[in-house]
């Protein structure tokens, strides 16, 4: 199998951090979405990272659909719970989790375009989706160690990404310790795990 990602990219990130912790051979394709010969579009229309190319050719995306076909390939450290609740509460965190990368990306992308040509109203927009994912998340994480069910799962693995995502974006705007404290303590708690030390995305 082969992973096409790019290194700051959150959701690529997540499947990496599953691959990791599910002991999971990838190989893994650096790709640069603007390259004019990007292999991405070949195997996702879209045209969005990450995509698994599978050993038959077949491709798998997006992020959410990559890290169930890993969790479901071995029964190795499952990331998804097995029983209904817990497992329905875990894919809630996730997709709040993304929901909010969506809404940063989006702010990112109408940011570097020409400032004459952006759009307040369109930033503040997505910037109060942010800000309104990242206050559920941490009301519903209170002082638990772990986002479900007491145990580290894809939940803290979806949180870690968009918390990294934000912090390289707009760490100079979101002041964790003090607008997030439940987000900020879980987030330096899982910072050492193997599998999320060698994924941060780089700083420059």
């Amino acid at each position: 199998m082969k992973l096409l990602y790019s290194l700051t990219s959150p959701y690529a990130r997540k499947v990496r951090i599953v691959a990791a912790e599910k002991h999971i051979s990838i190989d893994l394709e650096l790709v640069v979405l603007a390259d004019p010969d990007c292999p991405v579009p070949l195997h996702n229309p879209l045209g969005k990272i990450p995509v698994l190319i599978m050993d038959d050719g077949e491709s798998l995306y997006d992020s959410s659909v990559i890290v169930d076909y890993l969790d479901q390939r071995t029964p190795v450290s499952h990331l998804v719970p097995q029983d209904t609740k817990s497992k329905f509460q875990v894919k809630r965190w996730e997709s709040l989790a993304d929901g909010v990368c969506d809404a940063g990306v989006a702010v990112m992308i109408e940011q570097r375009r020409p400032e004459n040509l952006q759009d307040p109203s369109w930033i503040a927009k997505q910037w109060t989706k942010v800000e309104r994912g990242l206050q559920v998340l941490n009301d519903d994480l209170g002082q638990n160690k772990f986002c479900v069910a007491d145990t580290f799962s894809l939940a803290d693995i979806a949180l870690v990404c968009v918390l990294g995502y934000l912090n390289l974006r707009f760490g100079n705007k979101l002041d964790l310790d003090k607008n997030y404290p439940n987000l900020a303590r879980v987030n330096q708690a899982l910072a050492s795990r193997p599998s999320i030390a060698e994924t941060v995305p780089p700083q420059a």
